[in-house]
């Protein structure tokens, strides 16, 4: 099997047009006209710093998804200033690779811990909490079936998207085998059966089905993800991967349209063990807040694909994480020891934060994680020798046993997930101590330091200190000379980039 990011001469061409196509005028339509930009975000509200003695407990939910970075990719190679609501931390960070060790034999997953000075703050150390999948080959994978939801609208008729959706699929169907099930659903004003159960090995049927489509008319988003649904569950593969694979620019407007209403309708469907995953296209007219609660709560994952490239990397190059599921509602639980950690801060997974009592409840959703996929976290951490004072440290009636136990563990991850047919968790748990403290931050960890500083850049966060254009392209260096074309484009993107 192929490194997910072995990248060969005609890749590396495709990554230089795209380069070159996406910076061009003819995308620069929503910067020339921003009256007609209608793009939707959620609110970010960023997680400030805790008290350990407060909350010794920080839950959230594993995150694969990627959107956010491409998008953002999107708006600088468009010499657009960055929407702030549109920079989630931890999608930018999770885009990359970072070198985490294989799990042993008969573990799900490895878990790794890094601790070391926080390059823009002096009064915190920063951490990276690494996970990372089994692999597998990918010609032993389960078949698949999958059910192509292709939004065929009006407001899709622009190049950058359906004919871009068209290409994407057609790739698609390059690493299809006999013994998948192919079907394509269409919405507009009403849904369409285009194709239903081909097998994968019809690739000449397939992709002519898919270059047939043309947009026009409204967009009736929830009735096309019931039909999908219903197709997916004709089709099913028991012990296979059944996902539908919604292509949208997410702007449904007949019929169920709301956040809450697409989340309450997925939350109903996802019960039959299909995945929704969501791929979305466009500029001028996202509505990434609609795509995103769709992935969140499909038991999938949400990629933007603004380029062919783009495409390659997410449907055929890490297919196993896009499409091949391992473990479903993974919940990360990270108790902290306040006889070494004071205090904390989470690094994004905002729209991700658990209450701790729902980490142990099988009932509450979480994110799935495909295979030889990867999750990176990174949190500030204040040690008690910190100057940075906390609000607990007043308190009148404080417990002395909140004061933890000096046993070498500076915290502890654990980690819940269900198999992807299985109702039940399975709960891991992974001590930190001194040995995850270095002198020097790994290359790894540099990068995505410099990717969080971007990003709070970009963000205009309160919580930036001293990061800089400058720090962030100094820590990005090692990543950048690593021979990742992906890592080598961030560099540029930085220097490209309207700061606030």
């Amino acid at each position: 099997m192929k490194h997910p990011y072995h990248y060969h001469a005609v890749t590396a061409l495709l990554l230089a047009s795209a380069m070159l196509m996406t910076g061009c005028g003819a995308m620069d339509t929503a910067q020339d006209s921003p009256e007609l930009n209608t793009e939707e975000y959620s609110t970010i509200r960023e997680n400030s710093f805790q008290s350990t003695a407060a909350q010794p407990l920080s839950t959230f939910s594993a995150d694969a998804d990627t959107a956010s970075y491409t998008n953002v990719r999107r708006f600088i190679r468009q010499d657009q200033t960055v929407p702030k609501d549109a920079v989630r931390l931890e999608e930018m960070i999770n885009y990359f690779h970072y070198d985490y060790p294989a799990p042993e034999s008969g573990e799900p997953f490895s878990v790794t811990a890094e601790i070391a000075d926080c390059p823009w703050n002096p009064d915190t150390k920063l951490m990276r909490i690494g996970l990372k999948t089994v692999d597998i080959d990918l010609s032993q994978r389960r078949p698949m079936n999958l059910v192509f939801l292709i939004d065929t609208s009006g407001s899709m008729d622009d190049y950058d998207k359906l004919p871009l959706v068209q290409q994407a699929f057609s790739i698609l169907t390059e690493s299809l085998s006999p013994s998948d099930r192919i079907s394509i659903v269409t919405y507009a004003g009403s849904d369409k059966v285009v194709l239903e159960g081909a097998d994968g090995n019809d690739g000449f049927r397939i992709r002519e089905a898919i270059n047939s489509l043309s947009a026009g008319g409204a967009t009736a988003g929830a009735a096309g993800i019931t039909t999908a649904y219903q197709i997916a569950e004709k089709y099913f593969i028991e012990g296979g991967n059944n996902h539908i694979l919604l292509a949208t620019d997410g702007d449904l407007n007949v019929g169920l349209s709301s956040e809450s209403a697409l989340k309450q309708l997925v939350e109903e469907k996802r019960e039959n063990g299909v995945f929704l995953s969501v791929l979305g296209f466009g500029t001028g007219n996202i509505k990434d807040n609609k795509m995103e609660t769709l992935a969140d709560n499909g038991n999938g994952s949400y990629h933007y694909i603004d380029s062919i490239t783009e495409a390659r990397r997410v449907l055929v190059e890490q297919m196993g994480g896009t499409l091949v599921t391992v473990a479903k509602d993974v919940k990360f639980q990270v108790e902290f020891n306040p006889a070494y950690i004071k205090g904390y801060r989470q690094i994004g997974y905002e729209n991700r934060a658990l209450a701790a009592e729902d980490f142990a409840d099988d009932s509450k959703d979480a994110g799935e994680i495909g295979a030889g996929h990867a999750v990176t976290a990174l949190y500030e951490l204040a040690f008690t020798d910190s100057p940075m004072q906390f609000d607990s440290e007043n308190l009148k009636y404080s417990d002395t046993a909140a004061l933890g136990t000096e046993n070498g563990e500076y915290l502890t991850v654990s980690v819940r997930y269900k198999q992807p047919d299985g109702d039940v968790s399975n709960l891991l748990t992974y001590p930190v101590t001194e040995d995850a403290r270095t002198e020097q931050m790994s290359a790894d960890m540099q990068f995505a330091a410099a990717v969080t500083e971007f990003g709070m850049l970009l963000r205009g966060s309160a919580f930036k200190g001293s990061a800089s254009r400058e720090s962030v392209l100094e820590l990005a260096a090692a990543g950048a000379e690593s021979g990742d074309p992906y890592k080598a484009e961030f560099t540029e993107l930085v220097k490209r980039a309207k700061l606030p």
